[in-house]
């Protein structure tokens, strides 16, 4: 049986510039700052991090994104989460970025197009705080 949510989805602006890395290795890496995304495949590794906390490093960055955070635990067996709020984002012509932790996600939207984005997902019955 498929799941409906009783509640509208609540999300929370970060106040903070996120930057997105490419980088050889995570020794220039950080670990204390309240939030760090680090992504490790066969092919690269991957840091999105505060922009005024770049690794010491880097060999790629993309700078000049804001985000927001998904309130609450998600529920593993939770569908269309992700579907529903990049189907939103992507039909105004926005790019988007998630980050998914074990909690929660998180929609890194550039900050060009973030008070644009708040606006329309709020449109959309989304609630920001």
């Amino acid at each position: 049986m498929e799941r409906v949510r009783i509640m509208a989805l609540t999300l929370k602006k970060l106040e903070i510039d996120f930057s997105v890395c490419k980088v050889a290795d995570l020794a220039g890496v950080d670990l204390s700052p309240e939030f760090l995304f680090i992504a490790k495949t066969d092919e690269e590794i991957s840091v999105v991090c505060e922009s005024s906390r770049l690794p010491s490093e880097v060999l790629t960055v993309e700078h000049g994104w804001k985000a927001l955070r998904i309130q609450g635990v998600i529920d593993f067996e939770e569908l269309g989460v992700i579907a529903g709020l990049s189907s939103c984002i992507s039909k105004a012509k926005m790019s988007l970025f998630v980050v998914s932790t074990y909690n929660t996600d998180y929609l890194l939207v550039k900050d060009k197009n973030f008070a644009r984005c708040v606006a329309l997902l709020e449109s959309e019955g989304y609630l920001i705080v």
